[in-house]
C-alpha cells in the first residue's frame, strides 16, 4: 500500500503572489501510459504498478532544512553608541556631530584586499579601449557618462556601477590600470559633478547604482587614489555617502537599497569620523536583510542573479571590515550562509546556472569564484519551497523545477512567467532547458527580444492559446496571473525497479480566462535514466464546460542536440554532444520540432531546437504523458 501524505500549509513563499506556494497531499495518479517507437527494445522502466499499488512504500519528502538565523538584528551596542545611532538616524550629522573637535583630514583608513577578481578578458578589452560586455563592445570615448541618451541597462549598471574596476585589476599591474582607471574616472566626474537632490528611478542616480559605485570605489581605491585625483576623488567618495544618508530609503527595490546600505557602511569603516555614519548604516542593513531574504535564503525576487549580486556586495562589505582588522557582524556571515544553498540549489551537474527570472547559464567558474570569496561550505537545498523551487539529483541526472509563483511586481527585475517549468540535465550536459537571457537583452541578445524571453512559452512548460500565464509587462515587471501553486513532493519505493522521486504542481494562472487549472507531475528516476511526466488540465467550472483551446508544451533543448522524429509521429530522438542517446515519447497531440534560443554562459544567443506538442484541448480538461528515457 502505498502511504498517503498529509496536508499540510507551507509558509507563503518568498515570490509567492497571493497565496503563493502550498503543499498538500494529491491523489496516486494513473501509470504513464507512454508508446515507445516501434523497433526498439521495451526499455526496463518504473511503471505504473511499481509506484502505485505494488509499492512497498512511499516516503514523503519534507521540506529542505531551512537555515534560519537566530536575530536578524543589528550588533549588540553600548548606550552611548545607541544615542550615536539615534541622533545621526535623526539627521544630526557631519558637522553639528563634530561641532566639537576639529574636523578629521579627509583620506581612507585602510586599504582593502579585493575578494572578487575580475574577468581577464573584459581587462583586456578596457586597456585596448572598450567596455566588453555580454560580447559587446562599447568604445570608452563613446560612453555616454552623463546618463543623458541612456546606455542599455546591463551596460549601464557595468559602467555606472564602477564594476569594471575588478576586471582591469584582473588583466594589469596597478601601474599599468591605474592611469587608465583614473582617466575614465576624470570624464565620469566631469560628467556627474553635481548628484541630484533626490534618487532618480533610471540612471546613473539610482540608489542601487550609486551604492555599488561607492563600494567598487572603496574596495579598489589604490586604482584611482594614486594620482592627481587623489584629493578630488576623495571628496566624490565622501559626497556619495552623504547622498546615501539622505536617499538610501528611497531605492528602486529592496536589493537596491541593499546596494546602498553596504556602501554607506562601508564608507562608515573606511572614512574618518564615520562611527555614526556605521552604526546607522548597519542597523538599516540588518533591517533590509530581514526583509529582503526568506526563511529558506532566497530572495525576493526569485532570481538567481539578485541571488548573487545580494551575496557579491556582502563579500565585497565583509573585506572592508577584514580590512581595518575587524570581523564583519555576525548576521552579516549569517546571511551568507542563507543565500548560498539556494543558489547551489539552482546548478547542473557541471557547476552552471539554470536559467531562471531572466538569468542565463552562468558559469561554473563565475559561481565558484563567488562561493568562494563567501567562504561559506555547504551542499544545494533540496527544497527552497519557500524560493519557489525544486531540485531532484539522481545519480548523474539533476532535475530543477519551478514550483512557485513569480515574484511579486515590486520585487520584479526581470519577472517571468516560467511556473511550471523545469530543466534536466544529465552528467552536465544540458537536455532540457529555459531560454533565458533577458537580464541581458541589450547585448548581443537584441533589446527586442527582452519580453520574449520572459515569456512561459520561453520555458519549457505547458501554454495554452499563447498566453502567458503570468501577465508580462514592461520594465521588468509582471502583472495578474498565476497566485498560488500547490506542491507535493514524496519518494517513491518500488519492489523490483527501485525508487524515484516523484513532485506533483499546480498553478491557477489560466483558471481566469480559460477556466483550467494546469497540474504537472515529474518522476525521476533514481538511477537517472528516466523522467516521466503529466501535464493535466483540471477543469474549475465543471466537466461540462464547452469549447476548445489551443494548448502547447514546449521542451527547449539543450544547445548541440542533434533530434530526429520517430516514424509514427510521436517520438522524438536526442543524440547528445557526450554521444548518449535519448528518446523522448508522447502519448498524444501533435509533435513538432521548432527553433528556438537560449543564452549561454556569456550572455550570448545560440540557436538550439524545442520540441513541440500542440493540438486543441477540451475547455473540460485533458491531460498528456510524457517521457524522457536514456537508451543503451
Amino acid at each position: 500500500m502505498v502511504d498517503v501524505a498529509s496536508r499540510s500549509a507551507a509558509p507563503t513563499g518568498a515570490g509567492a503572489r497571493g497565496g503563493g506556494t502550498r503543499d498538500g497531499g494529491v491523489r496516486e495518479g494513473e501509470a504513464l501510459a507512454v508508446p515507445l517507437p516501434v523497433g526498439r527494445p521495451e526499455p526496463h522502466a518504473l511503471s505504473g504498478d511499481d509506484l502505485t499499488a505494488a509499492a512497498v512504500g512511499s516516503e514523503v519528502i519534507e521540506p529542505g532544512r531551512m537555515l534560519a538565523l537566530a536575530d536578524f538584528s543589528p550588533p549588540s551596542l553600548s548606550p552611548a553608541e545607541r544615542l550615536v545611532r539615534l541622533a545621526y538616524g535623526l539627521g544630526l550629522r557631519g558637522s553639528v556631530m563634530g561641532a566639537f573637535r576639529k574636523p578629521a583630514k579627509r583620506r581612507l583608513l585602510a586599504t582593502v584586499a579585493n575578494p572578487l577578481p575580475g574577468d581577464r578578458v573584459a581587462g583586456t578589452a578596457l586597456r585596448a579601449g572598450h567596455f566588453l560586455l555580454h560580447g559587446v563592445k562599447l568604445p570608452i570615448a563613446q560612453a555616454e557618462l552623463a546618463g543623458v541618451a541612456r546606455m542599455t541597462p546591463p551596460m549601464e549598471r557595468y559602467v555606472h556601477g564602477f564594476t569594471w574596476l575588478a576586471d582591469l585589476e584582473a588583466a594589469s599591474s596597478r601601474d599599468q590600470a591605474a592611469p587608465l582607471a583614473e582617466r575614465i574616472l576624470a570624464a565620469w566626474i566631469e560628467a556627474n559633478a553635481e548628484p541630484p537632490a533626490r534618487a532618480a528611478k533610471a540612471g546613473s542616480w539610482t540608489v542601487s547604482l550609486t551604492g555599488t559605485r561607492l563600494l567598487s570605489w572603496l574596495v579598489h581605491a589604490p586604482l584611482i587614489l594614486s594620482g592627481g585625483l587623489r584629493t578630488r576623488m576623495l571628496g566624490m567618495i565622501d559626497g556619495h555617502a552623504r547622498w546615501l544618508d539622505r536617499n538610501v530609503g528611497r531605492g528602486e527595490d529592496l536589493l537596491a537599497q541593499l546596494a546602498g546600505w553596504c556602501g554607506l557602511v562601508a564608507a562608515g569603516l573606511l572614512l574618518p569620523d564615520g562611527k555614526g555614519r556605521r552604526l546607522y548604516g548597519e542597523a538599516g542593513l540588518v533591517r533590509c536583510l530581514g526583509e529582503l531574504v526568506g526563511d529558506d535564503g532566497g530572495t525576493l525576487a526569485r532570481s538567481p542573479l539578485a541571488q548573487m549580486e545580494a551575496i557579491a556586495l556582502l563579500v565585497r562589505l565583509s573585506a572592508c571590515y577584514r580590512a581595518l582588522r575587524n570581523d564583519p557582524p555576525q548576521v552579516i556571515q549569517g546571511t551568507l550562509g542563507l543565500l548560498v544553498p539556494p543558489l547551489l540549489a539552482l546548478t547542473h551537474g557541471d557547476g552552471s546556472l539554470g536559467s531562471w527570472q531572466g538569468g542565463w547559464a552562468i558559469s561554473a567558474d563565475e559561481v565558484a569564484r563567488l562561493i568562494e570569496a563567501s567562504g561559506v561550505r555547504t551542499r544545494p537545498l533540496r527544497d527552497a519551497r519557500q524560493w519557489g523551487y525544486q531540485r531532484a539529483v539522481a545519480q548523474k541526472t539533476i532535475l530543477q523545477f519551478d514550483a512557485a509563483p513569480p515574484p511579486m511586481a515590486r520585487h520584479a527585475r526581470t519577472g517571468c512567467a516560467s511556473t511550471l517549468a523545469f530543466e534536466l540535465s544529465h552528467a552536465g550536459q544540458r537536455i532540457i532547458v529555459n531560454c533565458g537571457g533577458a537580464a541581458a537583452a541589450g547585448g548581443l541578445i537584441p533589446a527586442r527580444l527582452e519580453q520574449g524571453l520572459r515569456a512561459t512559452a520561453a520555458h519549457s512548460t505547458l501554454v495554452l492559446d499563447d498566453a502567458n500565464s503570468t501577465a508580462v509587462l514592461i520594465n521588468g515587471k509582471i502583472g495578474a496571473g498565476v497566485a498560488e501553486v500547490e506542491v507535493d513532493r514524496r519518494a517513491l519505493m518500488g519492489e523490483r525497479n527501485g525508487g524515484a522521486t516523484r513532485i506533483e504542481a499546480s498553478h491557477d494562472g489560466y483558471v481566469a480566462r480559460y477556466g483550467l487549472v494546469h497540474r504537472r507531475i515529474l518522476i525521476l528516476r533514481d538511477d537517472g535514466t528516466e523522467l516521466r511526466g503529466e501535464d493535466l488540465l483540471v477543469p474549475t467550472r465543471g466537466k461540462g464546460a464547452k469549447g476548445k483551446v489551443a494548448f502547447a508544451i514546449r521542451f527547449h533543448l539543450g544547445p548541440g542536440i542533434e533530434v530526429g522524429q520517430s516514424p509514427d509521429g510521436q517520438g522524438v530522438g536526442l543524440a547528445l554532444p557526450d554521444g548518449s542517446y535519448w528518446q523522448f515519447r508522447v502519448g498524444g497531440g501533435e509533435v513538432v520540432i521548432e527553433e528556438s534560443l537560449w543564452a549561454d554562459g556569456n550572455a550570448r544567443p545560440v540557436a538550439i531546437q524545442q520540441i513541440v506538442v500542440q493540438g486543441l484541448v477540451s475547455r473540460g480538461g485533458g491531460n498528456f504523458a510524457w517521457l524522457f528515457k536514456r537508451m543503451g
